[in-house]
């Protein structure tokens, strides 16, 4: 897909990985529409970036697991550029707690991260469905190998992504074949998620074959491949962890 005047909308895209993927489709000629819930400050100095790149680009504020946000968020993305090419959605949420503590999961941790990973990754590909069809755009659901190792986080945060994860191949098969939607699965990626958990993220780097964890920019790297590409792939998952999960699963 050639994303010059392509619109591109890209949930808590503010920080982290949604920014890189953000300035990565921008750098390609793409206007951007940055999701943020919370981080505004932040959300406008990636809209000062993205447009430094000659593009245009608004914010929009929503939570993405109120429904009628998002759809307020669609109405605002095709108000100001008409047309959506590309749904990234990247906004999620998670919570330390290790899995063995079975009693420190809470119930309001509980319906805070499955609320914002899985109904948010639902709601916006329903609300952008009718326009991605028409577009023949792509969808990218940044999902984790969580989803299938079971560990991560906390134990919500794996089965958030486990559900992703099939919503991505559900919503391959809905929207076929106007539409390939795909996600990505990192490992630890080193962004303000991980701040304070330096030892989390040193034994994820060990376990990697590359020796390190990924780099915000190394899933936007991974999407960009899976969006840009006028390919034959839908319902898969790109798996961006430094060959973690072959140790895992050896």
């Amino acid at each position: 897909m050639d994303l010059e005047g392509k619109t591109a909308l890209i949930t808590g895209g503010a920080t982290g990985i949604g920014r890189a993927v953000a300035l990565k489709f921008a750098q390609s000629g793409a206007n951007i529409v940055i999701n943020y819930s919370k981080s505004q400050a932040e959300a406008e100095d990636t809209l000062h970036e993205v447009e430094k790149k000659g593009v245009k680009g608004i914010l929009c504020r929503a939570d993405v697991a109120r429904d009628d946000e998002v759809r307020r968020m669609v109405d605002e993305a095709l108000g100001a550029f008409g047309h959506i090419d590309v749904l990234v959605n990247n906004a999620g949420h998670t919570a330390f707690v290790p899995l063995v503590d079975l009693e420190g999961m809470t119930e309001e941790i509980w319906d805070r991260i499955l609320a914002v990973n899985v109904k948010g990754v639902f709601f916006t590909s329903r609300a952008c469905s009718k326009e991605l069809i028409r577009n023949r755009g792509s969808i990218v659901n940044i999902t984790s190998i969580a989803g299938f190792t079971g560990t991560g986080s906390c134990l919500a945060y794996a089965a958030s992504k486990a559900a992703a994860i099939n919503i991505t191949r559900s919503f391959a098969r809905v929207l076929a074949p106007h539409v390939r939607v795909n996600n990505v699965a990192p490992g630890v990626a080193v962004t303000r998620w991980v701040e304070g958990q330096e030892a989390h993220v040193t034994n994820f780097a060990k376990g990697t074959l590359l020796c390190r964890a990924a780099t915000a920019e190394d899933v936007a790297d991974a999407v960009w491949a899976l969006v840009s590409a006028d390919s034959f792939i839908t319902g898969q998952t790109l798996v961006v962890d430094g060959g973690f999960s072959i140790n895992f699963m050896s």
